[in-house]
């Protein structure tokens, strides 16, 4: 772990049920933090079934008497990768994210920044990618915008976003970019890169399943970012493992 990088937090919690409610509390208590401070705040959100589960807790807690409640009116919604396939197909991690959380807790539209899809306004994933750069850009102020927490799912081979091992996107510094022939369909998406995941305040990486035990524990050891690329990505003041006690079942005792 170098000197400039914070240490990682590592949370277990009993079994996957739990890990998705423990994480959408935690959200939940951040975003109010942010609001509370500045009046606004951001998260970039993740597809996967953890990842959704997460979300739909949080919807289901927008019901319940908490203590910290988030003005989703203002919050800006962004996303780590998309596939890029058509707007309604199921595969689109946006879709997942409007059924399971956003049309329910009363976003502002002009809040919500999806990637584009492929039946839209751009045919080709690069001219999609290149736009969706613009908008971080001018949200940023000119940079990237310092998200509140950027969520991240991981494959069982270390993917994060649709930077996937020994590929180009490990070593693409734009902050978004198109990924072709992924190795996990569909082929077709797009990501953020290192340098925009790196600008978020806390990144937290949500894990489930002992079949990314080793995974889980190489990343929070060190591993090289090519080889396991969750292992690159860190937040400029705290990096989160969350993790079911599956997930964790590989770490060092202690």
């Amino acid at each position: 772990m170098t000197a400039d990088r914070p240490v990682p937090d590592v949370v277990v919690e009993p079994d996957v049920d739990r890990l998705a409610r423990a994480v959408a509390e935690a959200l939940v208590a951040r975003l109010a933090a942010a609001q509370a401070l500045r009046g606004t705040a951001s998260v970039v959100l993740t597809g996967g079934s953890i990842g959704i589960a997460v979300l739909e807790r949080v919807a289901a807690l927008a019901a319940e008497p908490v203590r910290e409640t988030v003005d989703w009116g203002c919050v800006d919604v962004w996303w780590g990768d998309e596939r890029f396939v058509p707007e309604d197909d199921d595969e689109r991690n946006e879709k997942a994210a409007r059924r399971a959380l956003l049309d329910h807790v009363g976003v502002d539209p002009a809040r919500v920044h999806a990637m584009p899809a492929s039946d839209g306004r751009f045919a080709e994933p690069e001219d999609a990618a290149a736009w969706y750069a613009e908008q971080l850009v001018a949200a940023g102020g000119g940079a990237v915008p310092a998200f509140d927490v950027l969520l991240l799912g991981m494959g069982g081979e270390g993917h994060v976003a649709s930077i996937f091992p020994d590929s180009p996107a490990v070593g693409d510094e734009r902050p978004v970019f198109a990924v072709r022939d992924c190795p996990k369909p569909p082929p077709t998406r797009l990501s953020l890169g290192f340098g925009a995941i790196g600008a978020a305040t806390e990144v937290w990486l949500v894990v489930a399943g002992e079949g990314k035990a080793e995974a889980v524990a190489r990343g929070i050891a060190g591993a090289e970012p090519r080889d396991l690329p969750a292992a690159g990505v860190h937040g400029t003041q705290a990096t989160r493992w969350l993790l079911d006690a599956a997930a964790a079942s590989r770490l060092p005792a202690g």
